[in-house]
């Protein structure tokens, strides 16, 4: 059941995408901005303290929700396969990548620029458009495809769910910025300990779906020297597998960071973006064959046993 069920949710969200009215995290990320601006407020122990509520505020209640849901006769499985598709960004990943190419082969670096800094909180006039999106793809390959699968086959729909709405809150608190520092410290410790796992597969994945040697290598000596536990498998992983150099001097809101060399090969270039998505892609497949083996394999084990 669980492979049919993987299997609705991708072609659901390959189908239909992300709703462009009504999207659920719009609402939650409303709910976000709201109980920050109330609860972000003390010395540094007190915003920890308040963080950590504020994360079982905001994940707690529509888990258990789409807990109780999914136990019903009939409407589980429909929320089952509502909510993988409401936690997937594989069709969004593709939506908001194909433009930024598009536009670096009409030569509209300008628009390609522009669109690059929607999606990765870098400064828009010194980001390399190029390196930012591939780097992109492969991070969110990670937080917004593989770790939702992953939590949906260890913990149903409730578990992707939850990944997705900890991953969102990381994404808005988890900087090391002054306002965020403490009071985003649980949703990124958090984010980290649910995409521990989930993040070293994604690097499997794109190493088996690329240039293995190379992605093996680049993981094993580069990794390390990324400033993200998950983070540096994924982009390392993915950076040999496409066979290209990531990292580098990158610009975060007017602070200069450099960022590790990861991979080896030239500097991403256009051509690079479509790759990286269709890396995404055959992980997905890849994904999807595994657990339909193992769960045949299950099946036919147990009418063996009897």
């Amino acid at each position: 059941m669980t492979a049919a069920l993987l299997l609705c949710g991708v072609l659901l969200d390959l189908w239909w995408g992300e709703p462009r009215r009504w999207h659920p995290l719009v609402g939650f990320g409303h709910c976000t901005a709201w109980i920050e601006r109330r609860f972000n407020t003390g010395n540094g122990g007190v915003r920890r303290l308040l963080g950590v509520l504020a994360v079982l505020m905001l994940v707690l209640p529509p888990v258990l929700l789409c807990l109780w849901l999914v136990q019903l006769p009939y409407v589980g499985l429909l929320v089952s396969v509502l909510t993988l598709w409401f936690a997937l960004g594989l069709n969004s990943l593709r939506a908001h990548m194909l433009p930024i190419f598009n536009a670096l082969e009409q030569g509209d670096r300008d628009k390609a620029r522009a669109l690059t800094a929607r999606i990765c909180s870098r400064d828009e006039a010194t980001l390399d458009i190029e390196r930012s999106a591939v780097e992109s793809i492969l991070e969110n390959g990670s937080d917004a495809v593989f770790g939702a699968l992953f939590w949906f086959c260890i913990a149903g729909a409730p578990g992707a769910l939850a990944f997705r709405l900890i991953n969102t809150l990381d994404a808005s608190w988890g900087y090391r910025s002054e306002r965020f520092l403490h009071f985003g410290w649980a949703a990124a410790r958090l984010d980290d300990l649910v995409g521990l796992i989930p993040a070293r597969l994604t690097a499997i994945s794109y190493a088996l779906c690329g240039n293995a040697r190379l992605a093996f290598h680049c993981w094993r000596t580069q990794a390390g020297a990324h400033d993200s536990p998950n983070g540096g498998p994924v982009m390392a992983s993915g950076a040999g597998a496409l066979a290209v150099q990531l990292g580098g001097p990158t610009c975060y809101r007017g602070i200069w960071v450099h960022k590790p060399q990861l991979g080896e090969g030239p500097a991403a270039c256009a051509l690079d973006l479509k790759r990286a998505i269709a890396l995404v892609g055959r992980g997905v497949m890849l994904w999807l064959s595994v657990i339909l083996m193992m769960q045949l394999i299950g099946q036919g084990w147990l009418v063996w046993q009897s």
